[in-house]
């Protein structure tokens, strides 16, 4: 089993070198190059189809890559499956659902928190950091609204607490407040030590808590900016949001 050890001024908490993805003849990622340190968020931005969902599925161990190389802290995990990065301390919000949907939401929690072995909280508590309503508790987690799931399905990533978390489309579905919300969270996570890369379609919400944007075109990274730079940049403009 990899333990991660890092030292926040020298080593990435997570780090992909040369990674590509190729379906037949077509290259989904063609050798990418990410890294996320702790205490720090990243912003991975690009247009529908730039290849965000592929990458984070490569980093967290849901998608072997073509070639490349994966590390959390020192340790090349390329060949671990996703439950291994897990135990090792990497938290992964997918696209798609991941709640249990016949259990109530208390015991959504409850359940998530006994197979991470993370501290028993009252859920009431664990709901209020994301805005959630206690008289969700009794509901089935199929009866939640999507903007609901969804944050549910973040307090599973959160329960815990991961040194490195990847989070696809993690203000899917959030009113803008709810997404300012969710976005405070993630910056108290990276603040407190975790790498955390997030890729979201909301880029002004998601620049407005990231330390660095990487924008994806392609397959490939074709810009490193600070989040005052990204909007204005050239290729920003011409090729992402013009």
């Amino acid at each position: 089993m990899t333990t991660l050890t890092f030292d926040a001024s020298t080593e990435p908490a997570l780090s992909g070198r040369h990674l590509t993805v190729r379906l037949g003849e077509s290259a989904v990622l063609s050798g990418v190059h990410v890294e996320v340190r702790p205490g720090e968020v990243v912003a991975l931005l690009g247009p529908s189809g730039a290849g965000k969902s592929t990458l984070l599925r490569v980093l967290a161990g849901e998608l072997a890559p073509s070639g490349g190389v994966v590390r959390l802290g020192p340790s090349e995990v390329t060949a671990q499956p996703l439950w291994r990065r897990a135990r090792a301390g990497l938290g992964y919000l997918p696209q798609t659902p991941s709640v249990l949907f016949d259990l109530t939401v208390a015991d959504n929690l409850r359940t998530f928190a006994r197979l991470c072995g993370a501290a028993e909280l009252e859920p009431g508590e664990r709901l209020a950091r994301v805005g959630l309503e206690p008289k969700l508790l009794g509901l089935r987690a199929r009866e939640l609204s999507g903007g609901e799931r969804r944050r549910l399905e973040l307090l599973r990533v959160l329960l815990p607490r991961p040194k490195v978390m990847l989070l696809d489309e993690p203000l899917g579905g959030l009113d803008p407040g709810l997404a300012e919300r969710v976005g405070r969270v993630l910056r108290e996570e990276a603040d407190r030590g975790a790498a955390v890369l997030v890729a979201d379609h909301r880029v002004v919400e998601t620049l407005g808590f990231a330390d660095r944007a990487a924008l994806l075109l392609d397959g490939r990274i074709e810009l490193w900016a600070s989040p005052a730079e990204f909007l204005d940049h050239p290729a920003v403009q011409a090729r992402y949001l013009g």
